[in-house]
This record gives structure tokens, C-alpha cells and sequence, in this order.
């Protein structure tokens, strides 16, 4: 999109406020003006340098805004911003919603945090296609563009840099070996020095690699695993004693097995497996 030197800016009407996460405003300043705000913002604001380069004041400090990065700030969070170059165009999103701090803390997006485009993608890129959709629309979908923004916000969790680290795509190239070995050989007697002996990383560097990642330990996470194949295996084969489903997805035991899927599903197997295939056979009998 060829975004020429206009100022450019929606703003949504009350209507779609009582979603769990709603578009406020989305814009683009050919030539971004001077802003203090003392009191923040009342809505989350995401801010992105397209070209130029801006300042951005923040609990004291001074951040750059250079092509490619961006800001996302809490809701009332005290900052200013003013350009740096001669031109300093960027594009700009707000939004709310009565679940938007919840699903951010999910997201683990909940706090003031300067973001980066990785090789992978360029959020300028996002933004366009974010913005033509809504721009072409005969009508301005609540349930649309609350779809929009959700998504934006997912690929903005993936493939931005915070605070100049890598990003989380970066994080998944560089375990998806390691990931690949786990479900290679769940069944067998591994664990964390196995694991880092094969990816030839101390134990310390995958322990950071997986918080960073998925933000949990990599026995967690082969934990997960374990038990997502377990559940596999007991839908496949109704009949299997749980002694077996224990043994085929690496748990020492069946007592072990039974306590760790409690915990982690809330349920046993054995009643897992009941409610599922009653399920899968009432439905066949339909």
C-alpha cells in the first residue's frame, strides 16, 4: 500500500466495546507530531516506525525509534514521543477490550515492551494487510476486525524481537531438533541431560531456550508430550491396559503415570478415556 503523505486514521464507534478484545483506532502519520502524554494512554497503543526516526520518553529514558521498531504500551502509562528526523512516519494501533489485559498476560505481552521485526516479517507488512482489510470492507465488522487484531497481536508475539533478543520464531528454528529428538524418544528413559547432551548445549542454555519459548522447562514440555501421546494411544486402543499406555509413552510406572495426567487434566485416564469413547460411540450411533 502506497501510504503517500496523509494522515490516515479510523476510529470505532462504542458498538463493538463489549467484545473481549476490540479495535479502538488503527492509523497512519505521514509525519508523526510531537505527544506528552503525563496520564498514558487509556487503551493499549502499539506505535511502529515505518520510516525516519522518533524518540521515545519513558520512565525517564529515552528510546529510539528507528525503521522496523516498535513500542507496545500498557493503558495509562505515562510516555511522550516526537520525531527525530525529518520525517518520522509510523503507523499505530490502540485497542481494549474486557479481556484484553488477560489474553496479553497470556500472550505474555502484559507489560511495556520495545519490539523488533525479525528476517522472518515485517510488521509494516502486517499492518497493510490489516489495514486494507478494514479499509475495503463495505462494513466494519466488530467480530472481523476483533479477529484481525487477535491475529495481529499472535504475530507480533512470534516474530517480534523484545528489547532486542531474539524473537520467538528465532526460538523455535533453534529447537525444533531438539523438539523433534523429545518426540522421537519420549518412550525411552530421558531427560534433561540427555536432551542437552543431543543438542550439544549446556543443561543451563535449553532450560532458557525452553522458558523463553514456551515459558516452562523442557521436562515440562516432554512431559506434555508424553501425555499427549498417551492420550492418543488410549483412543486408538480402548482396550490397552493403562500399564501399557504407561510403558509406550515413558513413565516409570502406572502409578506415576496416573498421578502426573490427574494433575496435569484434572481427570484420570481411565475416566479420559471413558468420556471420549462414549462420546465417539454415541456419536456413530447417530
Amino acid at each position: 500500500m502506497d501510504w503517500g503523505n496523509d494522515n490516515i486514521r479510523y476510529v470505532f464507534s462504542s458498538l463493538e466495546r463489549s467484545l473481549p478484545l476490540y479495535l479502538e483506532s488503527i492509523g497512519y502519520s505521514a509525519w508523526e507530531r510531537i505527544f506528552q502524554r503525563p496520564e498514558g494512554y487509556p487503551y493499549y497503543h502499539w506505535l511502529h516506525t515505518l520510516e525516519g526516526e522518533g524518540r521515545f520518553e519513558l520512565h525517564g529514558e529515552s528510546v529510539r525509534l528507528t525503521k522496523g521498531q516498535g513500542v507496545l504500551l500498557k493503558p495509562f502509562t505515562p510516555h511522550s514521543y516526537y520525531p527525530a528526523s525529518d520525517r518520522w512516519s509510523t503507523i499505530y494501533i490502540t485497542f481494549g477490550g474486557a479481556s484484553a489485559a488477560s489474553i496479553m498476560e497470556a500472550l505474555n505481552m502484559d507489560e511495556t515492551i520495545l519490539y523488533e521485526e525479525d528476517d522472518d516479517q515485517s510488521f509494516g507488512a502486517l499492518f497493510n494487510d490489516l489495514f486494507r482489510r478494514i479499509d475495503q470492507a463495505e462494513s466494519h465488522n466488530d467480530v472481523e476486525v476483533s479477529t484481525d487484531l487477535y491475529y495481529f497481536l499472535m504475530q507480533l508475539r512470534k516474530f517480534g524481537m523484545l528489547n532486542n533478543g531474539p524473537s520467538l520464531s528465532q526460538y523455535y528454528r533453534k529447537l525444533q531438533p531438539i523438539m523433534y529428538f523429545m518426540e522421537q524418544h519420549l518412550a525411552g528413559n530421558i531427560g534433561l541431560p540427555e536432551i542437552a547432551e543431543h543438542a550439544q548445549i549446556g543443561t543451563n542454555a535449553l532450560h532458557e531456550l525452553f522458558q523463553q519459548a514456551f515459558d516452562m522447562s523442557p521436562y515440562s514440555y516432554l512431559i506434555q508430550l508424553r501425555l499427549r501421546e498417551a492420550k492418543k494411544i488410549m483412543l486408538l486402543h480402548p482396550d490397552l491396559a493403562l500399564r501399557e499406555v504407561a510403558e509406550q509413552t515413558g513413565f516409570n510406572d502406572v502409578s506415576h503415570f496416573v498421578a502426573t495426567f490427574r494433575k496435569k487434566e484434572g481427570i484420570t485416564p481411565g475416566k479420559y478415556r471413558e468420556l471420549h469413547v462414549t462420546a465417539e460411540q454415541a456419536g456413530d450411533g447417530e
